[in-house]
């Protein structure tokens, strides 16, 4: 049982990191740090948005149009920090 606690930690942990990823890259793509001309920047944006918006569009269609505001990475980031402390305390 203890190494399918740690397994779902783990993979909920790199889910995680590639959330944040994706966030930082959303800044640095905006603020024109990184140029999606370039071509692996392009490619690891365009393959982190395929992974990733599955999950944003379900989170989106359930919150209220907040215009330019997406709320939909800190919802996801807040689930997953949620099944962890389940996890942890032996709640699952």
């Amino acid at each position: 049982m203890t190494a399918l606690m740690e397994t779902l930690l783990l993979i909920l942990n790199i889910a995680q990191w590639i959330i944040l990823i994706h966030i930082i890259m959303s800044w640095l793509i905006n603020f024109q740090v990184l140029n999606l001309r370039q071509p692996l920047v392009a490619q690891v944006w365009y393959g982190l948005n395929r992974l990733l918006d599955p999950i944003y569009s379900r989170i989106r269609a359930m919150l209220p149009n907040l215009g330019g505001l997406d709320l939909a990475p800190l919802i996801v980031l807040v689930i997953i920090f949620f099944l962890q402390r389940l996890i942890v305390t032996g709640g699952l």
